[in-house]
C-alpha cells in the first residue's frame, strides 16, 4: 500500500490502482483546497467500487446539522452533524477541515443509514409488472427511506444476472439494487418444471449456474420451497447449491417448504442446509401461519436459538403484517402442479381429479390461508380482469350470487386459475407471533415488496409502509422495539449479513445513503383497503450522496448503484 503526502498534508493510504480500499488520513494544514483533494482521493476510493454512479457535483460539501444521528449500530442516537462530499460521508461532529457549500438544517430529525430490503421483488418475471426497469423512480420505496433493495427473492431470479444489472445500470435507477440467485430459477433451466429428483448430470449444471452467478455478483442463493419448481427438490439437492454459494461467501436465504403445521419441520430443514451446506441461512418473512400455530413462533425461534448455540449463523427476516401475499395456486396440492400451468389446467379438466384438488383447497382455507373464511383471502392482481382487485373471495361469491362457503370459495379459485390466475392477500397470521419475532435480536426487517405506483392492482400495503410502519407504528406506537433497535435491523444487520462493508451505517468513508425523518410523525398510511398511500414523515433521501428525495419532494435523480457481492470482484 502506497503511503504519501501532498501539498496540502493530507496522507493519503491508497493500495495499488487506487482500488476500492483505498483509505484516508488527513492532517490539514491548507484547507482552501482540502474539499477539492478529498473529493479526489474518495472518487478514486469508490467510483470503483459500483456500476454506476451519480452526476458530477464538483466537490459540494454537504454539512447535515444538528440531527439526532443513528449510526446504525443498535445503540441510542446522538446529536451530530454529517458531513458529505460526494458519495462519502467525510466526517462526523464539528469539522474545521471542511467549508460547507451546503448547510442542511436537520435539528430534531433523525439521520440514519438508508434502509436496506433483503427481500424485494423489484425485478418481476411479469413484463407487466417489471418493477424497477418501469419505474426506475422507486418512489414507493424512497418514501420509506429505502436506500437499497436486494431481489431474486423467494428462488426466483433473472438468469444470467448480468443482463439486467446492465440494463439497470444504462436505464438509470434511483435506488441500488442487488440480488441473490434463485434456486427456483436454475432448477427451471435445467430440469423444467417436472416433479422429479435431479440427475447428477443436471446437477452438476445446476452448480455451475450458481457458481456463475456468484461471479457475477449475488449474494447468495434464495429458494422458495412452496413454489414451483422449488418444490420438487430435495434437502440433498438444496445443500449442494448452497454449498456453491457458500464457498464465495454467500449466504442461503428461504421462503421454508411450509410455513403453518409443518413450520418446525421446514425450519429444521433450513438448519440442515446451514450446517451441511457449511454456510449462513437466513429464513425469510418468518411467520406462524394459520389458526392453529398461533403463539409457535416461540418454539420457531427457540430452534433458531438452539442452532446458533451450537454455532451456526441463523438469521430471519421479517415484514411487519398478519398477512402474507402470493398467487392463488401456492394452495394448490403440490402433485398437481406437477409440470406447470398447462398440466395443472388438464387435471382441473378431470372431474375425479378436480373434486380433489377442490378438498384441498377445502382444507387450505380452513386451516391455514383463510382462517376458515373466504373473507380472510383478498385478491390483489387478476390480469385476466382487473374489476377484482381489492375483492375479497366473500364478496366475488356475493357479487355472483352464490352462498359463502368454504366448498364454494374453493371452487372460486379454480375458476379464477383457469380464467389466467391471480394473486391474492391471505389474512392468516396473528399479531403476537409478529411481535415476538419482531422482537427477536437475529431478526431483520424486509418489506417482501417490490416498486408500486398509484393505479397499478391493489397490492399488498407492505409495498407502501413496511419500513415506515415499524418505526411509526410498532416502535412509537406500540413500544415493541427501541428506536435506535428497529433502525439496526434496517440498516447495519442486513448491511453485515451480505457483507456490504460500505452502506447500512453512519461513519466515515461509508456511501452517503442515507435517510432523515421526523421520529414523532413516521408512520405508513396504506391500508388492505386502500393500498396506494405513501409514507410519511421521511424529509430527505439520499443516495451515493444525491438527494432523491429532498424536503418531502421526489427530484428525479437516478444516483442508484448495482451493488455486487465480493464474489464478484468488483465490490460494492
Amino acid at each position: 500500500m502506497a503511503k504519501w503526502f501532498n501539498r496540502a498534508g493530507v496522507e493519503l493510504l491508497l493500495s495499488p490502482g487506487c482500488r476500492h480500499d483505498a483509505r484516508l488520513r488527513v492532517s490539514y494544514r491548507s484547507r482552501p483546497v482540502v474539499a477539492t483533494l478529498l473529493c479526489s482521493l474518495l472518487l478514486c476510493a469508490g467510483v470503483a467500487t459500483d456500476e454506476s454512479h451519480a452526476g458530477d457535483r464538483s466537490g459540494e460539501v454537504i454539512r447535515l446539522q444538528g440531527g439526532r444521528v443513528f449510526s446504525g449500530v443498535d445503540v441510542p442516537p446522538s446529536v451530530s452533524d454529517v458531513w458529505l462530499i460526494e458519495d462519502r460521508i467525510v466526517a462526523l461532529g464539528a469539522s474545521e477541515a471542511f467549508q460547507a457549500s451546503r448547510v442542511i438544517d436537520v435539528s430534531g430529525l433523525a439521520v440514519a443509514p438508508g434502509f436496506i430490503d433483503l427481500h424485494s421483488h423489484a425485478i418481476r418475471a411479469d413484463p407487466e409488472r417489471s418493477g424497477l426497469l418501469r419505474w426506475p423512480d422507486a418512489e414507493n420505496q424512497v418514501r420509506q427511506g429505502v436506500t437499497s433493495v436486494i431481489g431474486g427473492p423467494d428462488g426466483w431470479s433473472p438468469l444470467p444476472l448480468e443482463p439486467s444489472f446492465k440494463r439497470l445500470q444504462t436505464q438509470g435507477i434511483a435506488i441500488n439494487f442487488g440480488s441473490f440467485v434463485g434456486h427456483g430459477a436454475v432448477r427451471q433451466k435445467v430440469i423444467g418444471l417436472d416433479d422429479r429428483l435431479a440427475t447428477h448430470d443436471e446437477l452438476a449444471t445446476m452448480r455451475t449456474l450458481v457458481d456463475v452467478a456468484m461471479r457475477q455478483g449475488a449474494f447468495g442463493l434464495s429458494s422458495g420451497l412452496v413454489y414451483t419448481p422449488g418444490s420438487f427438490s430435495n434437502t440433498a439437492e438444496l445443500i449442494e447449491l448452497a454449498s456453491v454459494a457458500g464457498r464465495h461467501g454467500g449466504i442461503y436465504i428461504s421462503h421454508i417448504r411450509n410455513e403453518a403445521l409443518a413450520v418446525l419441520d421446514s425450519v429444521a430443514e433450513l438448519i440442515d442446509i446451514a450446517e451441511q451446506g457449511g454456510l449462513p441461512a437466513q429464513i425469510t418473512h418468518a411467520k406462524a401461519m394459520g389458526t392453529a400455530m398461533q403463539g409457535r413462533s416461540a418454539d420457531l425461534l427457540a430452534m433458531v436459538d438452539e442452532a446458533v448455540s451450537r454455532g451456526l449463523d441463523i438469521t430471519l427476516d421479517q415484514y411487519p403484517y398478519t398477512a402474507g401475499h402470493t398467487g392463488l395456486t401456492v394452495q394448490f396440492p403440490r402433485w398437481s402442479r406437477d409440470g406447470g400451468e398447462t398440466r395443472l389446467s388438464e387435471r382441473l379438466g378431470d372431474p375425479e381429479l378436480r373434486l380433489n384438488i377442490r378438498d384441498y383447497l377445502v382444507d387450505q382455507l380452513s386451516e391455514v390461508r383463510a382462517r376458515n373464511d373466504p373473507a380472510n383471502v383478498q385478491l390483489s392482481w387478476c390480469a385476466f380482469d382487473h374489476t377484482l382487485d381489492g375483492l375479497n373471495l366473500s364478496q366475488v361469491l356475493r357479487q355472483q350470487g352464490r352462498a359463502v362457503t368454504l366448498v364454494n370459495a374453493a371452487e372460486l379459485i379454480i375458476e379464477l386459475q383457469e380464467a389466467g390466475g391471480c394473486q391474492a392477500v391471505y389474512h392468516a397470521m396473528h399479531e403476537e407471533d409478529v411481535e415476538n419475532i419482531m422482537r427477536h435480536p437475529r431478526t431483520m426487517i424486509a418489506a417482501d415488496g417490490g416498486i408500486e405506483v398509484p393505479g397499478n392492482g391493489h397490492p399488498h400495503p407492505r409495498n407502501y409502509g413496511s419500513f415506515a410502519r415499524v418505526l411509526g407504528y410498532y416502535v412509537r406506537q406500540l413500544e415493541v422495539l427501541p428506536l435506535h433497535t428497529a433502525i439496526h435491523k434496517m440498516t447495519r444487520m442486513p448491511a453485515d449479513r451480505i457483507g456490504l462493508k460500505r452502506r447500512g451505517r453512519i461513519a466515515v468513508g461509508a456511501v452517503a445513503d442515507l435517510v432523515v425523518f421526523d421520529p414523532e410523525t413516521i408512520i405508513d398510511r396504506a391500508s388492505f383497503i386502500d393500498p396506494h398511500q405513501y409514507a410519511l414523515g421521511v424529509t430527505h433521501v439520499f443516495v451515493a450522496g444525491e438527494a432523491v428525495l429532498f424536503d418531502g419532494r421526489m427530484t428525479g435523480a437516478r444516483p442508484g448503484r448495482i451493488l455486487r457481492s465480493d464474489a464478484s470482484g468488483q465490490g460494492h
